[in-house]
């Protein structure tokens, strides 16, 4: 699994740039809008890439956990940031955010801070 989580956003960059030949203007709006809203405000990038998180292990969604995981570490989400951040989405996921918290996003968070060692 070394490389999984580098393939998964890569799979996704692919992804988003066969979206853009075909519906830039749409593609395009989306990525202009996340960028601004990620963007250090009241709440810092980090901050805000934790809430992400949260959100994307509440939601299920695979691909966002990865993403926003990197994004945490990126920003410099501490590993007891990031167990608090899965605790709360937990709590209000139930069984099912638990499981993808305690499987692939600490899986994501231990690649993204060893390749930022």
């Amino acid at each position: 699994m070394e490389n999984f989580f580098d393939d998964i956003l890569l799979h996704y960059k692919e992804g988003t740039q066969s979206l853009k030949e075909h519906l830039p203007k749409v593609t395009e709006g989306y990525f202009d809008f996340t960028e601004a809203a990620f963007e250090d405000g009241s709440i810092d990038k980090k901050h805000k890439q934790l809430i992400a998180l949260g959100i994307s292990i509440y939601a299920q969604d695979e691909y966002c956990i990865i993403y926003h995981m990197k994004g945490a570490v990126v920003n410099g989400a501490s590993k007891e940031e990031v167990l608090e951040a899965i605790g709360i989405s937990s709590a209000l996921g139930g069984g099912a955010a638990f499981a993808q918290a305690v499987t692939l996003a600490l899986d994501a968070y231990d690649h993204f801070a060893n390749k930022k060692e």
